[in-house]
């Protein structure tokens, strides 16, 4: 009797293209950078120039976010996850056929409209699959692209640059885009959660340009410093904006960001330290390339290969984290974790000259460990006490915060650096310092974590992995 075909459980499907999709979308915000001089080379510009490739990702990516979670309810996960995962692979073919600089920013923008609204949107196809028991199993899925894939970036980035050519940055996203899409299309299965929901037009009037504008804003402090005109403008505009939706959302029955949300305590704490996680991480990734080749005289590709022990510490992490649960806990796990990355942060300033790779690997290990442990259950800990019709507007808000840690702990890095003019390596060592503090108020806001918080997983745990299901 002939075997019977595997058939592929839909909850598995949803992981696949989960990883598959954040991880192209994580490494897409880091691979880019150590590329802009080969850029600028290339089309002819000068490499302040360059700087609108990022800034045309960013910002249009905080625009998306938004509106992503009503998207999700209105139209089905699977739907407007396939729509927005097809327009970031076709815009990655775009950029790496791009013939000038505004094509190639064109490109980005739309690149950053597709990943702002499947980020979210992925992130709730996965909750939705599995209840709050079986969530501490994923960390292993969860860790992967959204930590991993920043820290692979730079690796990426300066090898295209080194040995093959900048393009291939965004052309590597094209043939696993589309298998990941074909396998979506195939074995996701269509979740509707609320056919008739409302569209908030003032909400998206107000988020749009007021994510967009502060994301902007903070890009330009690593343009032109707290001088910027740019950056109080568009940095004014933007607070106004947010400051009147947030008055606008809690009057509205179905708002395009639910702000009640965060009257939940495990959701509200789990996402602030989160975004100080990202703002610490972020800046360490951005500050030390900086240090490692301007003050330290390494090469991009060094510099590149350097942070991997980072992505190993990330993945150390992801297969450790469930035990570590069981054992302390949500609230000693979260803050020790912060504490530990904060201490390796730190330590890269005693990375020098003379101290061989060895040092500066063994420092990036460390932090990788300490923040893929941090981030992981945190991601955990904020869905645990979510309702299931609530995910969407959850994961809408979730993305919010990351993105705008990630913008701030770049900003923030870039404005240490810009003070006095040409960096040396002692305002380097404040950046990292400065990274170190946004880990330490992460780790006092970490221990108001209540104890039980997210503890039902531990109870009804299934012992088999969730691969194997």
């Amino acid at each position: 009797m002939p075997a019977r075909p595997t058939r592929i459980d839909p909850k598995v499907a949803v992981c696949v293209v989960y990883v598959a999709a954040m991880f192209m979308n994580g490494m897409d915000a880091t691979i880019v950078n150590v590329a802009l001089p080969a850029i600028g080379a290339d089309f002819a510009v000068a490499p302040s120039a360059t700087s609108a490739v990022n800034i045309g990702y960013l910002v249009s990516l905080a625009v998306c976010i938004p509106v992503s979670g009503w998207l999700g309810d209105r139209f089905g996960t699977k739907r407007v996850f396939l729509a927005a995962f097809g327009a970031f692979v076709a815009a990655s073919a775009l950029c790496g056929a791009a013939q000038d600089l505004p094509q190639l920013t064109l490109a980005r923008v739309l690149q950053g409209a597709g990943g702002g609204v499947m980020s979210p949107v992925a992130l709730t196809m996965l909750f939705r699959a599995y209840p709050p028991e079986q969530r501490i199993r994923l960390t292993r899925v969860l860790l992967l692209p959204t930590a991993v894939a920043p820290a692979l970036g730079p690796v990426l980035g300066g090898a295209f640059v080194e040995f093959l050519d900048w393009r291939w940055g965004f052309y590597v996203n094209v043939p696993v885009g589309l298998l990941a899409l074909a396998f979506g299309a195939w074995r996701l299965v269509e979740d509707v959660e609320s056919g008739g929901k409302r569209f908030d037009l003032l909400g998206f009037a107000l988020a749009a340009p007021g994510l967009g504008l502060v994301v902007y804003a903070l890009d330009s402090v690593g343009q032109a410093g707290l001088g910027s005109p740019h950056f109080w403008a568009a940095g004014s505009a933007g607070l106004l904006c947010l400051g009147t939706l947030v008055r606008s959302q809690l009057r509205t029955p179905q708002p395009m960001l639910d702000l009640r949300l965060f009257a939940d305590s495990s959701f509200r704490l789990s996402s602030v330290v989160l975004l100080l996680c990202v703002a610490g991480f972020l800046g360490t990734l951005y500050g030390f390339t900086l240090m490692y080749q301007s003050a330290l005289g390494a090469s991009a590709w060094e510099a590149g290969l350097v942070t991997l022990p980072k992505a190993v510490g990330l993945m150390v992490a992801s297969q450790l984290v469930p035990w570590l649960h069981r054992r302390a806990g949500p609230r000693l796990l979260v803050a020790g974790a912060m504490l530990g990355a904060a201490a390796s942060f730190a330590a890269m300033n005693v990375v020098s000259a003379g101290s061989g790779m060895w040092l500066a690997a063994l420092v990036q290990l460390a932090s990788g460990f300490f923040v893929g442990a941090a981030s992981a259950e945190l991601q955990v800990v904020a869905f645990a006490t979510i309702d299931r019709s609530a995910t969407g507007g959850a994961s809408t808000l979730f993305n919010v915060q990351r993105q705008v840690g990630s913008a701030l702990g770049v900003a923030v890095t870039a404005s240490v650096l810009s003070v006095g003019g040409e960096p040396g390596l002692g305002t380097y060592h404040a950046g990292m310092l400065v990274s170190a503090g946004f880990a330490l108020a992460g780790m006092v806001l970490a221990l108001r974590i209540r104890h039980r918080a997210a503890q039902p997983e531990v109870a009804a745990e299934p012992k088999t992995a969730v691969a194997a299901k």
